[in-house]
């Protein structure tokens, strides 16, 4: 476990109880004590919790994503996919993250990223999300700056939607944007369940310099009811569960696919 790793962890540990002991840090995470205090003086130094004799505490920010988000299908697979992901970013860049539990991975792959948690006078990631789940997990890093796009609180997927969101994102520009889909066929391009999302995910990825898909294998050959835009793509992020016929007709599509490990 890197140091990134560890930190990330640590966190882990402080949500469960809102305060976490050195003794606990070097029990879970097999470090000495000299390490577990050290990792706790540098998430301090992050303003990510406070310092206590012994241990630290919480700051009073909400650490828990939302139920649906912590029994996601195919973890593993957007796991291997959001550190695919996070390979593409540059620290510095100016990235869109819309909602879902694949972009919440994403957000999860560059928050342990120690190059972008650095403490530094600029921001070591612009992130511009439209969902109040990924918001509310970057608010804790100062490290990020977190733009949120405004619009109508979407309740099942905690997205934004509405002519609000559209003009903020009308207005801003991109290096990337990570886009998480329901449906990619490789006629039809990537769909949602959902008209409204599929509207806000299709500005997003017009904003971006380049615009990715990130898709598991369980969402490969499906369609769903609202068309995102196939042309405002070129790259396509996916699991090893994808198949060699699978690869060649998303590539033969138009599609950079890589498959995440």
């Amino acid at each position: 476990m890197n140091r990134a790793e560890r930190l990330s962890a640590v966190l882990d540990l402080l949500a469960e109880d809102g305060q976490v002991e050195v003794d606990q840090v070097v029990e879970r995470l097999g470090v000495s004590p000299a390490t577990a205090r050290r990792d706790l003086d540098a998430l301090a130094q992050q303003q990510l919790l406070t310092r206590t004799r012994g241990g630290a505490v919480a700051h009073s920010v909400a650490y828990d994503l939302p139920i649906r988000y912590k029994h996601q299908q195919n973890p593993d697979a957007k796991a291997a996919i959001a550190r695919a992901a996070s390979d593409l970013v540059p620290r510095g860049g100016i990235i869109g993250l819309c909602g879902g539990t694949t972009a919440t991975a994403i957000a999860d792959a560059l928050m342990s990223r120690a190059d972008i948690m650095e403490p530094a006078p600029d921001p070591g990631l612009t992130v511009v999300t439209n969902a109040i789940n990924i918001a509310m997990q970057l608010a804790m890093r100062p490290q990020i700056k977190t733009v949120v796009t405004g619009g109508i609180v979407h309740a099942r997927s905690y997205e934004l939607v509405g002519s609000y969101t559209d003009g903020v994102l009308g207005n801003i520009s991109l290096d990337l944007a990570f886009i998480g889909v329901n449906g990619l066929d490789a006629v039809v391009g990537p769909t949602s369940h959902d008209e409204r999302e599929a509207a806000v995910n299709a500005l997003m990825a017009s904003r971006a310099a380049r615009a990715v898909i990130v898709a598991d294998a369980s969402k490969l050959d499906r369609r769903a009811f609202a068309a995102i835009g196939a042309p405002l793509f070129d790259t396509l992020i996916t699991d090893g569960g994808a198949t060699e016929d699978q690869r060649v007709r998303f590539r033969e599509a138009g599609y950079e696919v890589i498959v995440a490990s």
